[in-house]
């Protein structure tokens, strides 16, 4: 109507922005189309220095239309890859990158990479794509800022997770010009959730036991040896205390039976104790394990990013560490520095991860845990009882069990905290095992895509009832969810 009645068509705004530049952000292709019809420029620049074709080609909707067409023909498109980091059209990246090889480390007029603003805007998938392809994390721009500067100054707590877990600790201390670091940053825009992020990371870098405890799982031994000499230890004090002390009655044959039946477990557990903190819990193949003879046919290892899984849009798939596409299930644990099939948790007290092709050893580990201190617990209070009409008159009866037995109440105290811990533990492992969902996606529901149903609710697409679920983790060690299809986080047309 406006351009019927004589109006400009490359009239622009206070920016510089014409209609054609807004088009394009849209990806209206029906008003793009009228406006070029009516003699819009294609060549036009904003008061940033971006031309129209340029923002039209960040639009995926417009990837087969005239101006995508005339950005091939003309101009450089390393003004698309910093207009898209920008706009967050993380598809349109992957494409003219893979098919064009255009420049994604190209710094604009002020020294910033389309990672610098990808971080500022906090679109985490447009990062792990510019990461996975191995853009600079530690790259400062005329001011001094990294891309994590930019993260910690825009408060997205998303994008500084994805640049921590990819990057080393040194860039947590980088200064910019000012002096100042990504925590303090962050803390001066008043972003305390990022901050306290930064600085609890921080802190869990420096205070280790040493860098060379973190270079992998291997070398990472957290807390096994301390949960290793609590079994034993545990064990010898129950043999000493309960069963071979001299001031106790003598032990009768059931109270026998019940007594070495512990044993037996917990020396079972440690054999469990073994196998789930030494076994793989699922690591997935990088292509550094492969060598050079990548196997094409496995999609894990093919990083041309020509994915299914990638095309329609699941960039959290996208592992920049390990620069593989992972399943959906699966997790990088920042810990092991491996992405894990159906990861479900790290746990410290087995330095290891728990996965897809160790959780039932863990699960029955620490089923024998609750079934040795619900049994050592019970062998030693009627070790007690028994021994109380040998126990003087005078005083309280709880005075007197210590006094008399004090290592036998030193070992029953520390059985009931490991018999809670051990229960409580084995109860939530049950109940998400019953309803196939790990202890990551319980906790991080919220973010995953594809744990909301159509509504944007909760869905678990994964849960096939409790006795599947349970019938085939127990006859399997896990669940078997190849065949689900998980709806795509964005379609995407190439």
């Amino acid at each position: 109507m406006l351009l019927k009645h004589g109006g400009d068509v490359n009239a622009a705004d206070g920016r510089l922005q014409t209609a054609l530049h807004w088009a394009a952000v849209q990806g209206s292709v029906a008003v793009a189309d009228v406006l070029m019809q009516n003699g819009a420029r294609v060549e036009a620049a904003d008061g940033n220095g971006y031309r129209t074709d340029k923002v039209c080609a960040c639009n995926v909707q417009l990837m087969n239309s005239q101006l995508v067409y005339y950005v091939n023909a003309h101009g450089s498109l390393a003004q698309a890859v910093h207009v898209a980091a920008q706009y967050g059209q993380t598809a349109f990246l992957n494409h003219i990158v893979a098919k064009y090889r255009a420049d994604f480390e190209a710094p604009d007029n002020e020294g910033r990479s389309p990672l610098h603003w990808a971080a500022y805007k906090g679109f985490a998938d447009t990062i792990r794509l510019l990461l996975f392809r191995d853009a600079c994390q530690g790259r400062q721009d005329k001011e001094g800022c990294t891309p994590l500067h930019w993260a910690a100054i825009g408060g997205n707590l998303e994008a500084c997770t994805v640049l921590v877990h990819a990057g080393t600790k040194q860039e947590l201390m980088v200064k910019d010009n000012a002096g100042f670091t990504p925590i303090q940053l962050a803390s001066d825009k008043g972003h305390r959730h990022v901050a306290l992020f930064l600085s609890k990371v921080q802190r869990a870098q420096t205070y280790c036991w040493g860098d060379k405890f973190l270079s992998g799982k291997k070398a990472d031994i957290g807390y096994a040896p301390i949960l290793l000499a609590i079994i034993i230890l545990h064990t010898v004090l129950f043999l000493n205390s309960v069963l071979a002390a001299p001031n106790l009655p003598k032990v009768t044959a059931v109270v026998g039976l019940w007594a070495w039946t512990a044993i037996s477990i917990a020396i079972g557990s440690l054999v469990m104790f073994y196998r789930c903190s030494s076994r793989d819990p699922g690591y997935i193949k990088r292509p550094v394990d492969s060598g050079s003879n990548i196997n094409t046919e496995d999609p894990l290892l093919n990083i041309d990013l020509n994915s299914s899984s990638v095309w329609v849009g699941n960039w959290s798939q996208l592992c920049p560490t390990c620069k593989i596409i992972r399943p959906v299930r699966s997790r990088h644990c920042p810990t092991c520095k491996r992405c894990v099939e159906q990861f479900d948790h790290h746990c410290p007290w087995i330095s290891n991860c728990v996965g897809k092709r160790n959780k039932r050893d863990f699960f029955i580990f620490i089923c024998m845990g609750t079934l040795t201190s619900f049994l050592g617990a019970a062998v030693a209070v009627q070790r007690i009882w028994t021994a109380v009409p040998a126990l003087p008159a005078e005083g309280s009866w709880i005075h007197q069990v210590i006094v008399q037995y004090p290592a036998i109440v030193t070992f029953l105290v520390g059985d009931v905290v490991i018999l809670i811990a051990a229960t409580t533990l084995t109860t939530v492992q049950a109940y998400q095992i019953a309803r196939n969902i790990t202890t990551n996606e319980s906790a991080n529901a919220i973010r995953y895509g594809y744990l909301r149903g159509p509504d944007g609710r909760f869905r678990n697409p994964y849960n096939h009832g409790c006795r599947k679920n349970c019938t085939d983790f127990l006859i399997q060690g896990y669940t078997d969810d190849n065949e689900i299809a998980w709806p795509p986080l964005q379609h995407v047309t190439s």
